[in-house]
């Protein structure tokens, strides 16, 4: 009786070309002083195929929960709560579980919160930063509450986003783990062409 046929593996051919596995998606995240144009660099980006997601987001869920405003003072209050209760790099934790691909992440204000998206390859920060007086009069004409009428009480209200606290906003630490740091302190066509730097 003729031996029966070998039947070749499943799988890929022996000398073939093995499939490559698909890339991780690029994670830039976005860290920076209040009105210094970190929106602005989001939009950017957003037009370049990058989906927005922002750890300021998960807490205007947690507010609209507890029927809040989305207040400054809110934000800053409740995300040093969940810290506190959740672990320093929860916001972070909740927003990784929806990155679909590309992927801007906004609002990022401690180290923790860093250290948790760098596990992620590919995860680069880039930290957005100006003068407060350019700041506090983009701040004043945009509107929104952010619990300071001169450039005196906007200047105080920072000093709280550099806490000593590792569960509190500790902006000053996160601008120094910035991969890249772009001034944003001239015209928008400028801004963008250090964004376009950065990619």
């Amino acid at each position: 009786m003729p031996p029966s046929p070998v039947r070749p593996k499943s799988g890929p051919k022996a000398g073939g070309a093995r499939r490559r596995a698909a890339p991780a998606p690029r994670l830039i995240g976005l860290t920076g002083t209040n009105a210094a144009g970190k929106g602005e660099a989001a939009a950017f980006f957003m037009k370049r195929g990058f989906a927005y997601l922002s750890l300021s987001d998960v807490l205007r869920e947690e507010l609209g929960k507890k029927g809040l405003a989305a207040s400054r003072d809110n934000l800053i209050r409740t995300g040093n709560s969940l810290r506190r209760r959740c672990g320093a790099d929860v916001l972070a934790r909740r927003v990784l579980k929806r990155v679909r691909g590309d992927t801007v992440i906004d609002s990022i204000r401690n180290p923790a919160e860093v250290a948790r998206l760098r596990t992620r390859p590919g995860f680069r920060l880039l930290a957005v930063d100006a003068p407060v007086a350019v700041r506090f009069e983009r701040a004043r004409r945009r509107g929104r509450d952010e619990s300071a009428s001169t450039l005196e009480a906007f200047a105080a209200k920072e000093r709280e986003e550099r806490s000593g606290d590792p569960a509190a906003q500790q902006l000053h630490l996160c601008l120094r783990l910035a991969d890249a740091t772009v001034v944003n302190d001239s015209t928008l066509e400028r801004f963008h062409k250090k964004l376009e730097g950065f990619l």
